[in-house]
C-alpha cells in the first residue's frame, strides 16, 4: 500500500542562493522534515535563502513558527532571506497572525536589503 505524502521539500542550491520548494500540508507531521533541510542551509549567510510556496496549501502555527525562526537567524546575521509565490489562503493567515510584515515576499522585492532598517522587534 503507497502512502499518500502530504508534504514535500525539495531544495535547489548554485552555491550563492537555496532555493526551498514547498509543496503540500505544513504541519507538525512535516515539520521535521523541512527543519532537516532548513538546518543544512539557515547558517549560509553568504547565501541568499528563498521559500517558494506556490505549492503549499496548508500551514499552522508550527510552520509559520519555523519561518519566523529561520527570520531571526538570518536577520540577526543580516543574510538575505525571502519568501515568495505565497497563495492566496497562506497570505490571508500571515495577515491574520501578524507575521506578514517581517516576511520580504519575492514577489515583490527581490532581495532581504529592509532586514537590516527594519527598527520594530522581529516577534
Amino acid at each position: 500500500m503507497n502512502a499518500i505524502r502530504k508534504f514535500t521539500v525539495y531544495k535547489q542550491s548554485n552555491g550563492k542562493e537555496n532555493m526551498i520548494y514547498l509543496s503540500g500540508e505544513l504541519d507538525l507531521s512535516a515539520a521535521s522534515e523541512l527543519a532537516a533541510v532548513l538546518d543544512s542551509v539557515v547558517n549560509l549567510e553568504n547565501q541568499s535563502l528563498t521559500l517558494d510556496l506556490r505549492e503549499l496549501r496548508y500551514i499552522d502555527s508550527t510552520g509559520i513558527g519555523m519561518f519566523v525562526s529561520v527570520l531571526k537567524v538570518r536577520a540577526a546575521m543580516q543574510a538575505a532571506f525571502r519568501i515568495q509565490h505565497i497563495p492566496a489562503k497562506i497570505q490571508r493567515l500571515f495577515d491574520l497572525t501578524g507575521v506578514s510584515r517581517y516576511f520580504v515576499n519575492g514577489d515583490q522585492q527581490s532581495a532581504n536589503q529592509r532586514a537590516t532598517e527594519r527598527k520594530e522587534e522581529i516577534i
